[in-house]
């Protein structure tokens, strides 16, 4: 009765569900980075969460007997290489400059992925698809109030990490969706942990002096002493981050990346939630209208697919 009852909804509703969840979490854990950057540098940080991560899902996979070889190699391979570029390149951004900037760069993914639609797959989008997106986007910046006075050529790192994000996130839902989800995530972990290993053992052996890397400790860091607190605080990360990026994948799977990506601003939300609570952080005036800005964007674009999204069931 379940499965019958999920058929007959709409979509972009369905994709909503698993997206909201995992922003949720992703809003929490994302809280606890500045723990981890006093631990150890970014990549390191990704090595070893990549290794329990990877280590559950294999774990998951042999008891329920699932294969983790993808049923397109090469586009699963491709899909883990520009999803884990994107938090590498995000997560080392939070060192290089102000985490406004880094979120509200990153945040410009829903454009990329409008563009790169458009672009690449013929989508036809409306004007007040366009006009709340726009919106969504503003919102973003009120929120986090970028200070683009203080401009810095690692401005483009989260940019990148933007448009890396949207071309994965399309990739899953135009060639992955009949890929596990255990694949797609097994992938994602294995990738960004191939990357943490290498981006670790690179900058031990260039053993860079205490000046360079005092300009961004956590991105420039090579292997550090394993501390408890590094071991705590990774294992939380990597076990919200398992839960929250399978129910991203299944959110793309399930519903067009332009509109399901909306409901990824409601991590602003999350976060500021558990800001308040955990940093007694309160958003002001400009930010609470810029959420506003964002959630109706998002309610707007919902109702306006509805009807599109249900004749396709």
């Amino acid at each position: 009765m379940n499965s019958n009852l999920l058929s007959k909804v709409p979509n972009t509703l369905l994709g909503g569900f698993y997206i909201i969840p995992s922003m949720f979490v992703i809003g929490l854990i994302d809280n606890f980075v500045r723990f981890i950057a006093l631990e150890a540098g970014v990549w390191q940080f990704h090595f070893l969460r990549s290794i329990i991560g990877c280590i559950a899902i294999v774990v998951f996979c042999i008891y329920k007997g699932h294969s983790l070889w993808p049923q397109r190699p090469g586009i699963v391979f491709i899909r883990s290489v520009l999803i884990a570029s994107s938090m590498i390149l995000y997560f080392g951004s939070l060192a290089l400059m102000p985490i406004a900037e880094a979120g509200a760069a990153l945040f410009s993914s829903p454009i990329f992925i409008l563009g790169f639609s458009v672009l690449f797959f013929k989508t036809k989008v409306g004007f007040l698809r366009i006009l709340c997106v726009v919106l969504g986007s503003i919102g973003v910046l009120m929120v986090l109030k970028p200070d683009f006075g203080n401009f810095s050529v690692f401005t483009i790192f989260p940019l990148m990490a933007g448009a890396l994000y949207a071309m994965g996130q399309i990739l899953t839902r135009h060639y992955c969706a009949e890929e596990k989800t255990s694949v797609l995530l097994f992938g994602f972990f294995a990738m960004i942990g191939f990357f943490g290993f290498g981006g670790s053992i690179i900058l031990t052996l260039l053993d860079l002096s205490p000046e360079t890397i005092n300009i961004a400790p956590f991105f420039l860091s090579g292997w550090k002493p394993i501390t408890s607190e590094f071991i705590f605080w990774t294992v939380i990360q990597a076990s919200g981050s398992l839960l929250a990026v399978a129910g991203l994948i299944k959110g793309y799977q399930v519903a067009e990346p332009t509109f399901v990506t909306i409901f990824e601003y409601s991590f602003l939300i999350f976060a500021g939630f558990w800001g308040w609570i955990i940093w007694s952080q309160i958003p002001d005036a400009i930010g609470i209208f810029g959420i506003a800005l964002i959630i109706g964007a998002g309610i707007v674009i919902t109702i306006r697919s509805l009807p599109t999204q249900a004749m396709k069931q």
